[in-house]
Protein backbone atom coordinates (compact mmCIF):
# COMPACT_ATOMS: atom_id res chain seq x y z
CA UNK A 1 0.00 0.00 0.00
CA UNK A 2 1.56 3.48 -0.68
CA UNK A 3 1.48 6.71 0.82
CA UNK A 4 -1.68 8.49 1.62
CA UNK A 5 -2.75 11.95 2.33
CA UNK A 6 -5.67 11.96 4.39
CA UNK A 7 -7.63 8.35 4.86
CA UNK A 8 -11.62 7.25 4.45
CA UNK A 9 -13.13 5.10 6.81
CA UNK A 10 -16.21 2.87 5.44
CA UNK A 11 -18.63 5.10 6.22
CA UNK A 12 -16.95 7.59 3.60
CA UNK A 13 -16.25 5.20 1.28
CA UNK A 14 -19.70 4.49 0.95
CA UNK A 15 -21.16 7.41 1.08
CA UNK A 16 -18.80 8.82 -1.70
CA UNK A 17 -20.03 5.73 -3.85
CA UNK A 18 -23.77 6.65 -3.15
CA UNK A 19 -23.08 9.99 -4.34
CA UNK A 20 -21.46 9.22 -7.47
CA UNK A 21 -24.01 6.75 -8.22
CA UNK A 22 -26.47 9.35 -7.95
CA UNK A 23 -24.66 12.11 -10.22
CA UNK A 24 -23.39 11.17 -14.10
CA UNK A 25 -20.25 11.98 -14.99
CA UNK A 26 -19.18 11.42 -11.14
CA UNK A 27 -16.09 9.93 -10.12
CA UNK A 28 -15.55 10.87 -6.62
CA UNK A 29 -15.09 13.79 -4.79
CA UNK A 30 -12.65 16.94 -4.42
CA UNK A 31 -11.42 17.84 -0.61
CA UNK A 32 -9.66 21.15 0.38
CA UNK A 33 -10.05 24.02 2.15
CA UNK A 34 -10.68 27.81 1.98
CA UNK A 35 -10.63 30.83 3.74
CA UNK A 36 -14.36 31.65 5.89
CA UNK A 37 -16.32 31.33 8.93
CA UNK A 38 -15.20 32.66 12.29
CA UNK A 39 -11.95 30.42 13.13
CA UNK A 40 -10.08 31.41 9.19
CA UNK A 41 -10.96 28.22 7.53
CA UNK A 42 -13.19 26.08 6.07
CA UNK A 43 -13.65 22.41 4.42
CA UNK A 44 -15.06 22.36 0.65
CA UNK A 45 -16.09 19.07 -0.90
CA UNK A 46 -17.06 18.92 -3.99
CA UNK A 47 -18.03 16.13 -7.15
CA UNK A 48 -14.94 15.42 -9.70
CA UNK A 49 -15.86 14.74 -13.47
CA UNK A 50 -12.32 15.85 -14.63
CA UNK A 51 -9.81 15.09 -12.18
CA UNK A 52 -7.19 17.79 -11.64
CA UNK A 53 -3.36 16.13 -12.23
CA UNK A 54 -1.62 18.33 -9.61
CA UNK A 55 -4.45 16.93 -6.88
CA UNK A 56 -3.20 13.95 -4.60
CA UNK A 57 -5.66 11.08 -5.42
CA UNK A 58 -6.46 8.92 -2.83
CA UNK A 59 -8.38 5.58 -3.67
CA UNK A 60 -10.09 3.15 -1.37
CA UNK A 61 -12.39 0.32 -1.73
CA UNK A 62 -13.27 1.82 -5.73
CA UNK A 63 -14.11 5.11 -3.84
CA UNK A 64 -11.96 8.02 -5.04
CA UNK A 65 -10.85 11.22 -3.45
CA UNK A 66 -8.82 14.34 -4.60
CA UNK A 67 -7.17 16.48 -2.41
CA UNK A 68 -6.29 19.99 -4.00
CA UNK A 69 -2.80 20.76 -4.03
CA UNK A 70 -2.67 23.79 -1.94
CA UNK A 71 -4.59 22.12 1.08
CA UNK A 72 -2.30 19.07 1.33
CA UNK A 73 -0.55 20.47 4.09
CA UNK A 74 -3.24 21.16 6.45
CA UNK A 75 -4.96 17.86 5.48
CA UNK A 76 -2.16 15.49 6.17
CA UNK A 77 -3.70 12.80 8.66
CA UNK A 78 -6.62 13.87 8.26
CA UNK A 79 -9.54 11.03 8.73
CA UNK A 80 -12.54 11.71 6.67
CA UNK A 81 -15.47 10.15 8.01
CA UNK A 82 -19.35 10.08 7.29
CA UNK A 83 -21.96 10.46 10.25
CA UNK A 84 -26.01 10.55 9.64
CA UNK A 85 -27.63 11.98 13.11
CA UNK A 86 -30.67 13.92 14.39
CA UNK A 87 -28.92 17.23 13.75
CA UNK A 88 -26.53 16.59 11.12
CA UNK A 89 -25.74 14.60 8.20
CA UNK A 90 -22.10 15.17 6.15
CA UNK A 91 -18.40 14.20 6.55
CA UNK A 92 -16.71 14.70 9.03
CA UNK A 93 -12.90 15.38 9.59
CA UNK A 94 -10.58 14.45 12.49
CA UNK A 95 -7.47 16.32 11.40
CA UNK A 96 -4.21 16.21 13.26
CA UNK A 97 -3.60 19.88 11.87
CA UNK A 98 -6.89 21.52 13.42
CA UNK A 99 -5.65 23.76 16.38
CA UNK A 100 -9.50 25.10 16.89
CA UNK A 101 -13.09 25.23 15.81
CA UNK A 102 -15.94 27.85 15.87
CA UNK A 103 -18.70 27.14 18.30
CA UNK A 104 -21.38 25.92 15.36
CA UNK A 105 -18.77 23.51 13.69
CA UNK A 106 -18.60 25.14 10.61
CA UNK A 107 -14.94 26.08 10.23
CA UNK A 108 -11.80 25.74 11.85
CA UNK A 109 -8.27 27.30 12.86
CA UNK A 110 -5.76 25.14 10.81
CA UNK A 111 -1.82 24.86 10.90
CA UNK A 112 0.34 23.48 8.14
CA UNK A 113 2.06 20.42 8.66
CA UNK A 114 5.82 20.39 8.71
CA UNK A 115 6.96 20.29 4.85
CA UNK A 116 9.31 17.50 5.37
CA UNK A 117 6.95 15.55 7.39
CA UNK A 118 5.09 15.10 4.08
CA UNK A 119 8.11 14.43 1.85
CA UNK A 120 9.30 11.47 4.67
CA UNK A 121 5.27 10.28 4.48
CA UNK A 122 5.74 10.20 0.82
CA UNK A 123 9.70 8.58 0.54
CA UNK A 124 8.65 5.95 3.27
CA UNK A 125 5.64 4.62 1.88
Amino acid sequence: MGFSLVNLTDDAVSRIHEIVADRDGALGLRLGIKKGGCAGMEYTVDLVTEPDPKDDHVEVDGAHLWVAPEAMLFLLGTEVGFEKTPLRTGFTFRNPNESSACGCGESVELEAADLKELAEARKSA
